[in-house]
């Protein structure tokens, strides 16, 4: 075997819009964003399995290459991300400063893939805030507030 480094990090990438404002209402132009999440993401050699661009936040899968990490990879996709969007909108559109990133185990791959793409049904139910919180728990996430 040869020597080389190998990762198999797959990690839930969540993260808002400033003041979790609803600032991404038009759905052709969320359809756009996700796009243009996996062409980004394919240019810095980030695997994006999924992504869905709601109206306040994303939500994303993402296996994390051994080069790069959590906070650059926000970094790189915020950053682009936010400067694509304001080619393409005429308000000044931003994203909140924090973000979260929580591992997925291989073997739940599919139960987090089907929850991203539920994300429309799910947020009949709760808000972002609301889910963020339920993430923040589950994980085992203590906020110091």
């Amino acid at each position: 075997m040869s020597v080389r480094s190998y990762t198999k990090l797959w990690v839930h990438l969540v993260w808002g819009t400033y003041n979790h404002e609803k600032s991404l209402t038009d759905r052709n132009l969320r359809k756009r964003l996700s796009q243009y999440l996996y062409e980004y993401s394919e240019t810095k050699n980030i695997y994006m399995r999924i992504n869905f661009v709601n109206a306040d936040h994303v939500h994303a899968l993402i296996d994390l290459p051994t080069n790069i990490s959590i906070e650059d990879t926000f970094h790189l996709i915020k950053g682009s991300s936010s400067n694509w969007i304001n080619k393409e909108v005429s308000y000044k559109f931003l994203w909140s400063k924090g973000y979260g990133a929580f591992s997925v185990s291989e073997s739940n791959i599919e139960t987090v893939e089907k929850y991203i793409l539920n994300q429309e049904e799910h947020h009949r139910k709760m808000n972002f805030t609301e889910e963020y919180e339920e993430f923040l728990k589950k994980h085992n996430v203590i906020i110091n507030r």
